[in-house]
């Protein structure tokens, strides 16, 4: 078999239950409607800016995860991410797939298929994570923001593409810790990823992120 491109809904086909291509995978649309940003008040702003200046301050983590999708149930695994560009995501069994990024692509990997799909990390909703610098503003609208006493919640999009669907991130705080994050795509299907003994700063080695070869 060979590589290939493949667009969003053939790429969520061939994942079948691996629903977090669904947060990893999707290609950019034409440009649509700008998103409305959210009505902040100087707090929420100067909140934002803690967490914007925490997001830029991870370089690695490693940590197990818990994902949850309607279509897909639950799985876990765990996720190895190195800014900017890098990310691995393996499952545990009974699940073989593994989604590497070399910092271009995602490349989705099948080991009963032996086929490996890649779709562009750049249209991914969660390339802002991978960047070199995180911007909440600009390129990423902030259309929600919700405080509780020890957690923040804020929903995203990506500017120039509000129609595309909407990221939802969660974060402890004191000390500020990112704990889970939720996809909804534009038919309102959730991805809901969970993260625990999440470490950061630590050395990975560059090997992680190297695409795997296909067996033929």
């Amino acid at each position: 078999m060979t590589d290939t491109i493949i667009g969003r809904r053939q790429l969520l086909a061939a994942a079948g239950s691996v629903a977090l291509l669904t947060a990893l995978g999707a290609l950019a649309r034409p440009a649509a409607a700008r998103a409305v940003p959210a009505n902040l008040t100087a707090q929420d702003e100067a909140d934002l800016a803690r967490i914007q200046n925490y997001l830029n301050g991870i370089t690695t983590m490693r940590a197990k995860f818990q994902q949850y999708s309607e279509n897909g149930g639950i799985a876990f695994g765990s996720i190895y991410l190195k800014r900017p560009g890098f990310i691995r995501i393996e499952y545990d069994p009974p699940s073989p797939m593994l989604i590497v990024s070399d910092s271009v692509s995602l490349h989705y990997y099948d080991p009963e298929l032996d086929q490996i799909n890649r779709v562009p990390v750049s249209s991914s909703p969660l390339w802002f994570l991978l960047r070199n610098d995180v911007e909440l503003g600009g390129d990423v609208t902030v259309t929600a923001f919700k405080r509780s006493p020890a957690a923040f919640e804020l929903t995203i999009r990506q500017t120039d593409d509000a129609e595309e669907g909407k990221v939802i991130l969660e974060l402890g705080d004191k000390p500020l810790e990112l704990r889970q994050w939720t996809v909804v795509d534009q038919k309102n299907q959730q991805v809901r990823v969970g993260l625990f003994d999440a470490q950061f700063g630590m050395d990975l080695e560059q090997t992680l992120f190297r695409v795997p070869k296909k067996k033929n």
